[in-house]
């Protein structure tokens, strides 16, 4: 809490005006004081009390806030923070008189007091190790997770010993219970080791509003990204680091005010600090708008320390000069402080960040300012994700990172190359494409046009096209960190652990694209939408995708109509309008493959079907394999989901007819590509609220009397006037249920199968 209201008064100083923040802040201060009463504090109770009078004055109006009070107000805090440490540590209480500091919050008082920067910081250290044990130790919890991590590999294994030997139904369900509550446990347990980095931030702003007034500059730091979460034990392992790079952002990076004016910019500097999750890990970005590494001049301290000699730094790349910068001994301040400039820190940051398999980046541009990015692994964390091979070596893509997933030689693909780099066009898409084999330099064996095309989408980037010899299974996968030789490769996230034991790397897939040389700039963006030409693959084989259903059914469904596969929350599934439906962002589309009672667990995975105008959700288990059929079908003697059985790979597997899902799920309530208007009397309750939805939901937009334009059809009473030219045809309604007489051709308006035959002759006969 201590920190969190240093951060509060800082901020309330940019704004003094915010009566909110004010409020928290007097808030704290007056609980404070209540408790110190109530436990015999004294020395706590009058700090407490003198600032809370001094902040009662600004809350009645009677006195304006300024630097000195808040500097007043945050000494307090400091003392306060002081004290409590060695009332938890169960030491004396600090020696010294108060009054100087009580003093202070007068108006106009000479010499406010210093804020004791030390003593806070030592006291938010002790802090921050007492909550490590609460009822539960940080070293038993390690344990538990590397126990259920270990439940994991075990359920996968017998997961894959399912497949390979034939089950009973029972067993299936017993096992699909197992592993329901191994995912509970493991998100349970997982929680409890997260933190909100915010816990990490909260002290920045305090620290860089002190490190400012002591070197003569303005600073405003921006966060954003407390609410991503964060291993406790990874926040702690990048305290220190993060700090250096703050400290050096305000003391070399930032100018002073009249250099910045002199450099036509604001007098105030700006210091952003954000985090952001990216597959298994964290990025924590550093950002000022200061003077930039000037990385020539790197290179000259470079020389003249002896890092490096003149031949090899004629050579270096811009990004190679500004990588000097965490050599140890290396620094290009121009005096030493007692802040920075001994040519220490850095070097600490990059070795603390690569002992926990981080990897730090830099980026600079003299006179604009200086990015500095934290890759930092989630650690001892469990995801899903997709194994993939190249010849005999094994490898993992998060899932979260792949859209989907075709063969090289389907249908709707064609790989070219411009210009040297590798085009894949998917469905009229087109993305770059590099094969995997050729960033590893491994030999495959497996010919470039029989390979499968995994699409991947890095955060924040444009799609592109991974070529891998073979897919293998979607698995949840416990990663860790791996060895920072292998992490600074740039396209590694992590290392775990097959189901039998083996060692597998999991891949970073921007750090894929960008070793792999992917360029997503916008002039190549507009050639990547273009239209695609029509591949003719010929009638022998149709490209097939073989998975296994919710009921363990081996399957297959072909690949020109699977749209991607994507897995989204039971919750989102409901029985609605007599059938399953799924709610996939802002639509909401039919879902076939499964019942209500097949729904176990968080989450589903469904294929999404597209017809070219409609979307329908298929739900499965599993993806087994990318395969081709040909003609030897046995047809099934009715129609139904499933059309056929034939061999894959000398196993049985079920064809799904697409045709058939699409009829009885979507094509009964599907829109007309081009929408018939239907006229309804606006004034006539029963036809607006009883037929309308059946209207609709055939297939027409509904408009009123007020409608000055044409209409495709009309429904009126019967006896009702309707002028000739306002509708192509006109279907008339009847309240009672049997006909006047032989020529009257009106409909009983609860006559369901006829009104439904009526706007379907109405479809046919308009053409459309």
């Amino acid at each position: 809490m201590l920190e969190a209201l240093g951060g509060e008064i800082v901020a309330w100083e940019a704004e003094p005006d915010d009566r909110a923040r004010l409020d928290s802040i007097f808030r704290f201060v007056h609980t404070v004081k209540g408790n110190c009463g109530f436990f015999d504090f004294p020395r706590l109770e009058a700090l407490s009390h003198a600032a809370e009078d001094a902040l009662a004055d600004v809350r009645s109006g009677r006195r304006v806030p300024d630097g000195q009070l808040v500097s007043a107000v945050l000494a307090i805090i400091d003392r306060i923070g002081e004290m409590v440490a060695a009332i938890e540590a169960g030491e004396e209480m600090p020696a010294g008189d108060d009054s100087a500091l009580i003093e202070a919050l007068a108006p106009g008082a000479e010499g406010a007091a210093t804020p004791l920067v030390a003593a806070i910081a030592e006291a938010s250290g002790k802090a921050s190790a007492a909550p490590r044990t609460i009822r539960l130790s940080v070293e038993l919890l390690d344990r538990v997770m590397s126990t259920v991590s270990d439940m994991v590999l075990a359920r996968n294994e017998l997961a894959r010993r399912l497949r390979e030997a034939p089950t009973e139904v029972p067993v299936d369900g017993a096992f699909e219970r197992l592993s329901a509550i191994i995912a509970e446990m493991r998100d349970a347990i997982t929680r409890t080791r997260m933190q909100r980095i915010e816990n990490l931030f909260v002290a920045l702003p305090r620290m860089v509003r002190d490190l400012s007034a002591e070197l003569g500059k303005q600073v405003l730091v921006d966060v954003d990204g407390g609410d991503v979460e964060l291993d406790r034990e990874m926040i702690e392992m990048i305290r220190d680091p993060l700090t250096h790079i703050v400290r050096n952002a305000v003391d070399h990076g930032i100018e002073t005010p009249a250099e910045r004016l002199k450099a036509g910019k604001r007098e105030i500097g700006i210091l952003c600090v954000s985090a952001r999750q990216s597959g298994n890990q964290i990025l924590i970005d550093i950002h000022d708008d200061g003077r930039g590494i000037d990385g020539n001049r790197l290179v000259e301290k470079a020389s003249a320390a002896g890092v490096i000699d003149k031949t090899a730094a004629a050579q270096l790349s811009p990004r190679d000069k500004l990588a000097l910068i965490f050599e140890a001994g290396l620094s290009t301040a121009k005096e030493v402080t007692a802040i920075s400039g001994r040519g220490v820190g850095m070097d600490v940051v990059r070795s603390n960040i690569e002992r926990i398999g981080g990897i730090d980046e830099v980026d600079s541009r003299p006179g604009e300012g200086t990015s500095m990015t934290l890759r930092v692994p989630l650690t001892l964390t469990i995801i899903p994700a997709l194994t993939v091979s190249i010849g005999s070596h094994h490898f993992a893509i998060p899932r979260s990172a792949i859209e989907e997933i075709v063969r090289a030689n389907g249908e709707s693909v064609t790989l070219e190359s411009i210009a040297g780099a590798g085009v894949a066009t998917i469905r009229g898409r087109r993305v770059p494409q590099v094969a995997l084999a050729d960033i590893l330099g491994l030999d495959s064996d497996v010919a470039a046009m029989d390979r499968t095309l995994i699409v991947l989408r890095p955060a924040g980037g444009d799609l592109y096209a991974l070529a891998v010899d073979r897919i293998h299974d979607h698995e949840e996968l416990v990663v860790k960190p791996a060895a920072p030789a292998v992490m600074a490769t740039g396209i590694y996230a992590g290392t775990t652990l097959a189901d039998d034991g083996s060692p597998i790397l999991l891949f970073d897939a921007a750090g894929l694209a960008q070793v792999g040389g992917v360029r997503l700039e916008a002039q190549e963006r507009s050639a990547r939408i273009a239209e695609a030409p029509a591949v003719d693959s010929g009638p022998t084989s149709v490209p097939v995708l073989l998975f296994r259903g919710l009921d363990g059914g081996r399957r297959a469904i072909r690949l020109a109509v699977v749209d991607r596969i994507e897995e989204v929350l039971v919750g989102t599934v409901q029985l609605a309008a007599g059938m399953l439906r799924v709610q996939l962002g802002e639509a909401i589309v039919p879902l076939a493959g499964a019942t209500l009672d097949q729904l176990a667990g968080d989450k589903v995975r469904l294929f999404r079907l597209n017809d070219g105008t409609r979307e329908l959700g298929y739900a499965f288990r599993e993806v087994v394999d990318f395969a081709a059929i040909g003609s030897d079908v046995l047809h099934a003697e009715h129609p139904g989901e499933i059309s056929g059985v034939t061999l894959v790979d000398g196993e049985p597997a079920e064809i799904v007819d697409a045709h058939w899902l699409f009829a009885n799920h979507v094509g009964a309530s599907a829109r007309l590509a081009s929408p018939l208007v239907c006229r309804l009397p606006s004034s006539d309750s029963w036809m607006q609220n009883m037929l309308r939805p059946m209207v609709e939901a055939a297939g027409y937009v509904v408009v009123g009397d007020e409608h000055e334009g044409d209409a495709d059809l009309v429904i009126a009473a019967a006896g009702q006037a309707v002028p000739a030219d306002v509708a192509k045809r006109t279907i008339w309604l009847r309240s009672e249920p049997d006909a006047v007489g032989k020529k009257d051709s009106s409909i009983y308006r609860y006559d369901r199968a006829g009104l439904l035959m009526a706007l379907k002759s109405a479809v046919a006969g308009s053409g459309k």
